[in-house]
């Protein structure tokens, strides 16, 4: 699957919904696609509302019955949620223009009287985040090399929205946002804050402050000033994660720790302190040099000056490098994390609190210096 260019160009409302890419689909059509919307068929909640999994014919998109056919997963707006129907049409948006193998696919939409679904691919390993934080029999520890993997095939879904002929910046990017197939592919989701990037005449886009707390750069914080290098701040922020399985924010521990940041920088700059902050569920099975050059990129990721984090496309390179080393791993297996009865489990796709937050994930605001 080749990547598909298409000029990104602003569209109407209709322009948008009249994609001949995407399928229009009716509402009950995936309500009996997800029989009725049930609770054992959730595969993930977040601020937007829920995800199910549902079945569908691959010819001709009817509802199908379940095992049978094409599994989809069906994002459900909440009528009071508060991702509402701009968020909603922004992804439909750009989804329906833009085409890679670390996109995760849109197959179509549904709009009916005050419904607002959105139909993707199914991802059946879920989300990173789970891989990494959730503690149970389910989630075997992600490997070095599959971390490799999965960091590789982030960085290019993003170097892709930064190049020349999509000029997209994803203003989300996050271990919630990056689902991985069958082979531990990654692909992003959740376009609802992408915004076009700057035209050649202009350094950077003014707007709103949004996107989830610990992951936004700290100048996008400030200023509002929106650039492709603030996603490559948060890309660093998830590759740190990656490297000690700690998340971004986390204040269940000690208040020294709570900013994953703000603590482990210290130790990205010495090759003696680096293996202290490693994931202790990598079990030693790593490159201790491949790790030093994997924190070095993190930190590069991590300025705090724009102009000196690399490009993605410099960070794809990078880490192509890494997992092409021959010393990629103590145990060079790369071992398929199975559930406890010895079978692939199919994740719970999550999402990640944003601030403001308490049970469920909200999109809000971070500051407001400017407008959309």
């Amino acid at each position: 699957m080749s990547a598909s260019f298409m000029p990104l160009t602003p569209r109407s409302e209709g322009e948008i919904l009249s994609s001949s890419n995407l399928k229009s689909f009716i509402f009950n059509e995936l309500r009996i696609a997800t029989r009725n919307f049930r609770p054992d068929s959730v595969l993930g909640e977040g601020g937007f509302g829920s995800v199910f999994k549902g079945w569908i014919d691959e010819h001709t998109f009817a509802a199908a019955k379940p095992g049978t056919g094409l599994v989809i997963a069906v994002k459900k707006l909440n009528q009071d949620g508060f991702q509402g129907h701009r968020e909603w049409l922004t992804e439909v948006d750009f989804l329906s223009q833009l085409s890679h193998p670390n996109l995760v696919k849109l197959i179509g939409y549904c709009l009916e009287d005050e419904q607002r679904l959105l139909v993707y691919e199914f991802m059946p390993r879920g989300s990173l985040e789970n891989h990494l934080f959730r503690r149970s029999s389910y989630y075997q520890p992600l490997s070095w090399n599959l971390r490799l993997k999965i960091a590789l095939g982030a960085a290019k879904g993003l170097a892709f929205l930064h190049s020349e002929k999509a000029k997209v910046i994803y203003r989300d990017f996050k271990a919630s946002n990056v689902l991985l197939d069958s082979n531990y592919n990654a692909k992003l989701s959740d376009f609802g804050l992408a915004k076009d990037g700057p035209s050649d005449d202009k350094s950077h886009v003014s707007t709103r402050v949004m996107g989830t707390f610990g992951y936004a750069a700290p100048e996008y914080l400030a200023t509002g000033h929106l650039t492709c290098k603030s996603d490559v701040y948060s890309f660093g922020v998830v590759l740190l994660e990656m490297l000690t399985g700690r998340r971004a924010i986390d204040k269940e521990r000690p208040v020294a720790e709570h900013n994953l940041v703000e603590w482990a920088k210290p130790y990205l700059t010495s090759k003696r302190k680096i293996i202290h902050i490693l994931d202790s569920r990598l079990q030693g099975q790593y490159s201790p040099a491949g790790a030093q050059k994997a924190a070095a990129l993190a930190l590069q990721c991590l300025s705090m000056q724009a102009k000196q984090r690399p490009p993605m496309d410099q960070v794809v390179t990078a880490l192509e490098q890494l997992q092409d080393a021959k010393d990629i791993s103590n145990n060079p297996q790369m071992t398929d994390p199975k559930s406890a009865n010895g079978h692939p489990h199919v994740p719970r796709w999550r999402s990640s609190q944003r601030v403001g937050d308490r049970k469920v994930a909200h999109r809000r605001p971070l500051a407001s210096p400017s407008l959309d």
